[in-house]
């Protein structure tokens, strides 16, 4: 998919990755970027940064709490609505939250919620109105957790899975009907989820995701619009990610026991 003209949702486009690729997508001659976040101000800033850099954009944003599947819908109808289509649908909110088995289920629940839940909210709103225009676009962020694991969060690890999975189900669900669909999969890059929440939860959540190194947003966000302009279904920013994959699907039990010595080694450090 070429970005040019192109009416597009962000959510969680308050800072970070959110923020890159309202930018970006406006950089590609976007006409309209919505960008969403559950701080209004945040979001506001996003679309005045956008309408600074690129003024024929039309920028606009909402607060919105992804958990939330009817504030979803209503943001696709809203959309419609005002600007006369959606083509792009990026569901790209996330947070950090150390803990297994000593985390109650709510906690679980809502990392599901945000991680996985708010995927199927998007495209339930916002896939049949683009199959009857004649195609659209989805981009779901997950992270590498989502192929290999989070070793320090059950909750993270488990939903970024299932991430991964509804986008592989819509792909091949949709993918005939012109609907494109991407995954991010990404390590560590400079968001708030390495910022201080993520320093004081403890060291191993950190330099697990980051022993490959940190990448900037705009760079991430660069590698999403590469993938959705060759309709790449994975988008792997930290090209080790792949190597590891391919390692964790020829050997399941010998990546496992190296994850186990990983493990160990972080925590020695």
């Amino acid at each position: 998919m070429e970005l040019s003209d192109k009416v597009a949702v962000i959510t969680g486009a308050g800072s970070g990755i959110g923020r890159a690729l309202a930018l970006g997508f406006a950089a590609e001659g976007a006409r309209v970027v919505v960008s969403t976040d559950r701080d209004a101000d945040n979001a506001k800033e996003t679309a005045e940064l956008v309408t600074a850099a690129w003024p024929e954009t039309t920028a606009t944003w909402a607060e919105l709490d992804v958990g939330d599947e009817r504030a979803v819908e209503q943001i696709v109808v809203d959309t419609e609505a005002a600007h006369g289509t959606l083509d792009v649908f990026v569901s790209n909110a996330g947070y950090g939250l150390r803990g297994g088995l000593d985390l109650p289920t709510d906690e679980w629940e809502r990392m599901m919620n945000v991680h996985t839940w708010s995927h199927l909210a998007a495209a339930r709103a916002a896939v049949p109105g683009m199959v009857e225009r004649g195609g659209g676009y989805i981009l779901n962020t997950a992270s590498a957790a989502g192929l290999l694991t989070q070793m320090d969060s059950g909750p993270y690890a488990v939903s970024k899975h299932a991430a991964v999975a509804f986008a592989e189900w819509l792909l091949i669900n949709y993918g005939d009907q012109g609907i494109g669909v991407s995954v991010l999969c990404p390590q560590a890059v400079r968001t708030n989820i390495l910022g201080p929440r993520a320093k004081t939860a403890g060291k191993s959540n950190t330099r697990q995701a980051a022993g490959d190194g940190i990448l900037e947003p705009e760079d991430v966000a660069q590698n999403c619009i590469d993938a959705m302009r060759d309709e790449r279904f994975l988008v792997l920013p930290h090209g080790e990610v792949l190597t590891y994959f391919q390692r964790k699907s020829s050997d399941y039990d010998r990546w496992l026991k190296g994850m186990r010595r990983f493990k160990a080694r972080l925590a020695s450090a």
